[in-house]
């Protein structure tokens, strides 16, 4: 029976490190599968709990939060580059809405329940950095949802009322204690924790030896994460 490794990854929707990280793990995961077998599963966080349900204007909330123009411009081709490396096509620029996510953790759950959670955070990934759909739409999370065939009866339900709130809440509580504050982070055989958009490599070399129950450790939160505390994306 070939070593099994579980891997939480805690992150958020609008984290663009989130979804280079994913693909950094992705490409680990793809070269080591013949060796191992592999659990993923998505944990929630809100980098921004007190966006208002209707959305905020991206380019403003950024430059707010980056303090300049010119910084703002300065993180988006930083990390527009940095994805391109990846296979990722960023269109940060034309992302004019940046969503509560409270909904679309909710969500997430839900497709977790229906076996479809790792296709429904690729979706929602690429919807916003890739596509700039407006994620704040009901009907068109629905129809992103659809497309992975989920029911858009319990989709939409899930949108518009409180279902999944309280095991939210309790995940992203947990998540405070553990200390997290900035994503992706990730917890490997809910015991080592690599904090950022690590390098495939990194994860390459660590894996095998969690695995094999070696004690490692863990690596420095060194990877680019976007952090709730600093501000820092």
């Amino acid at each position: 029976m070939k070593p099994h490794l579980k891997i939480d990854i805690v992150s958020d929707v609008v984290c663009p490190w989130c979804y280079i990280g994913k693909r950094r793990l992705e490409k680990a995961v793809e070269q080591l599968k013949d060796d191992y077998t592999f659990e993923l599963r998505y944990l929630p966080f809100q980098l921004s709990p007190d966006t208002p349900a209707e959305g905020e204007n991206t380019k403003e909330r950024l430059v707010a939060k980056f303090g300049s123009q010119e910084r703002y411009d300065q993180i988006l081709r930083q990390v527009t580059d940095v994805a391109a490396g990846e296979g990722l096509q960023f269109k940060l620029e034309n992302q004019t809405v940046s969503p509560n996510t409270r909904g679309l953790h909710r969500l997430i759950g839900f497709a977790l329940q229906q076996g479809k959670q790792l296709e429904m955070v690729e979706t929602l990934f690429k919807a916003y950095f890739e596509d700039a759909v407006d994620l704040t739409q009901t009907e068109t999370v629905v129809q992103l949802a659809e497309g992975i065939g989920l029911d858009a009866g319990n989709v939409r339900q899930i949108l518009t009322t409180d279902a999944g709130a309280e095991q939210l809440d309790t995940q992203l509580y947990q998540n405070r204690l553990m200390g997290v504050s900035g994503v992706p982070y990730y917890i490997i055989n809910d015991k080592y924790a690599v904090s950022g958009a690590q390098p495939t490599e990194l994860f390459l070399e660590a894996l095998p030896e969690i695995a094999l129950k070696a004690p490692v450790q863990a690596p420095a939160a060194s990877g680019e994460v976007c952090d709730i505390e600093t501000g820092v994306c």
